[in-house]
């Protein structure tokens, strides 16, 4: 906005310019000024019309910085079909950034050119080499370099090159591929580094990225961090940056700057209908990077703390079901059983509201900040149950993939058992062996149950954290609820062998 401003000031500035101009001209052939009083008049004019204005610019900014960017070349085989591929958009382009591999959490924002290859064939495609780039910056005088782990995964070479053109051969020292966070080494004594920002910047900040988008190499674009906090692609360590400076393929892994040269986020993934630019990137925050960095180049891989629960977010629904007087925390659907969660105590249907101290927004928030703490560690959950407030420590354990992928048992067959209609709109059946909960045989189209979105073929395993097995302690539960002086039962259901809370408004 700011150029416009300064043009319109140049226009006014003109405009009236020129009518002092006229008015001399008029007075002049009323009056005779001697040559003093014209040259006084004559430097009161130039005065006005020519002013001082400076131009503000990131030139010096991109000098100090530029020769820490690389660009990152990388070497790898796949087959013609492989997912790469997609992303090159066939053998045309030789520099492109690499796609991501099947199950990535940024895979849907990146797969969006779609195959440009030539003809088709029915003939499996052999193994090919191709080339890829992203791009990178060093942190270190002696050549660490960050950059995506999606722009170096399965790389057979890895050649970084500077902006005067200089290149050498890296090798990878660590990835992490939940952050896309990835490390490599080139040998050096006194190389242009940059560091990381100490505060967070904010919303509305200006932010200069620069990078090697299609090939390009030391390419800069401007913008602001257009906002943070952002959850994309199904993370589970979300929090990322989001900024309008223009980012595209072969930007992966650059940095986003500051006005005082400190690196604010890892460019990493973009929003686009098209494949191209719209002003929406993400970023991984400084905050985020120095940390996972620290541990790549310490220890060659990440370790992080295990709770072992599987938790979602705190509806008002939720909140009202329970008691708690605002819809913050994460829930808990069940904790592990070999985690140390359950060894502390925690139970289904308590709520997190803070850890060690720190409030919890969110599932998102618990996560983030338990992924942060340290294994063995031990940390202190504030617990919302039974209406009240307790405390709990817990022992972290180290989260391993097998840890992560767990998901609960599937809920129990329903049994040919007469259905039952309960006072909600909802038509129950117990399971067979009676101890799985209830399965839905029908909902009431206008019912609060059809409007939160419960379904035929569902489980309600508790209500109001009592487990319920028959018709009967449904009933007694949703009546318990009602004579606490609640208007909304916090429900357990599950789908597909995925449980859920659900907060259920009761009818009068």
């Amino acid at each position: 906005m700011r150029p416009t401003v300064i043009s319109r000031t140049r226009r006014w500035l003109g405009a009236s310019a020129l009518a002092l101009m006229v008015g001399v001209g008029g007075v002049s052939t009323a009056f005779v000024l001697t040559s003093g009083a014209a040259n006084a008049q004559a430097q009161n004019v130039a005065q006005i019309t020519v002013p001082q204005v400076v131009q503000p610019g990131f030139a010096d900014l991109v000098e100090a910085v530029k020769p820490a960017v690389v660009s990152i070349l990388v070497e790898a085989q796949e087959s013609n079909d492989g997912p790469r591929s997609v992303q090159r958009g066939g053998g045309e382009f030789n520099f492109n950034m690499p796609d991501l591999p099947e199950g990535h959490p940024f895979r849907d924002f990146f797969n969006q050119f779609g195959n440009r290859g030539g003809g088709q064939s029915d003939k499996a495609p052999a193994p090919r080499k191709y080339m890829a780039a992203g791009s990178g910056f060093v942190i270190s005088a002696d050549g660490y370099i960050v950059t995506n782990n999606h722009v170096v995964e399965g790389a057979t070479k890895v050649t970084v090159v500077f902006d005067d053109g200089t290149e050498q051969v890296a090798t990878i020292v660590g990835t992490d591929e939940r952050t896309d966070l990835a490390v490599v080494k080139i040998e050096g004594t006194d190389l242009p580094f940059v560091n990381f920002e100490g505060d967070p910047s904010r919303v509305g900040d200006w932010v200069v990225a620069v990078g090697n988008p299609f090939g390009l190499g030391g390419t800069v674009t401007v913008g602001v961090i257009s906002g943070s906090g952002r959850n994309i692609g199904g993370s589970s360590y979300g929090d990322f940056l989001q900024i309008d400076a223009a980012v595209n393929t072969g930007n992966s892994g650059g940095p986003a700057f500051n006005t005082a040269g400190e690196v604010v986020g890892v460019n990493t993934a973009i929003y686009s209908p098209n494949g191209g630019n719209v002003g929406i990137a993400f970023a991984i925050p400084a905050a985020t990077a120095k940390q996972i960095v620290g541990q790549l180049i310490e220890n060659g891989s990440v370790t992080r703390g295990y709770l072992g629960v599987s938790i979602q977010d705190v509806t008002k629904d939720i909140a009202d079901g329970v008691g708690l007087p605002s819809a913050k925390g994460a829930i808990v659907r069940d904790p592990a059983a070999d985690g140390p969660a359950l060894a502390a105590g925690i139970k289904s249907g308590d709520i997190i509201t803070a850890v060690d101290g720190d409030p919890i927004d969110d599932a998102l928030d618990l996560s983030r900040t338990i992924a942060g703490k340290a294994p063995d560690s031990t940390v202190e959950l504030t617990i919302w149950r039974d209406g009240a407030e307790t405390k709990l420590s817990v022992t972290l354990k180290v989260l391993t993939e097998d840890a992560a992928a767990a998901q609960p048992d599937a809920p129990v067959p329903p049994a040919e058992v007469a259905p039952a209609q309960s006072s909600v709109g909802l038509t129950l059946v117990p399971n067979a062996d009676g101890s799985g909960g209830l399965l839905i045989q029908n909902v009431e189209a206008d019912s609060p149950a059809a409007q939160k979105g419960l379904a035929v073929g569902d489980a309600i395993l508790e209500v109001d954290n009592k487990p319920v097995a028959t018709f009967d302690e449904f009933e007694a539960a949703i009546a318990g609820v009602k004579e606490k002086g609640l208007n909304t039962a916090l429900v357990k259901a599950s789908r597909g062998g995925e449980a859920r809370f659900i907060g259920l408004p009761l009818s009068e």
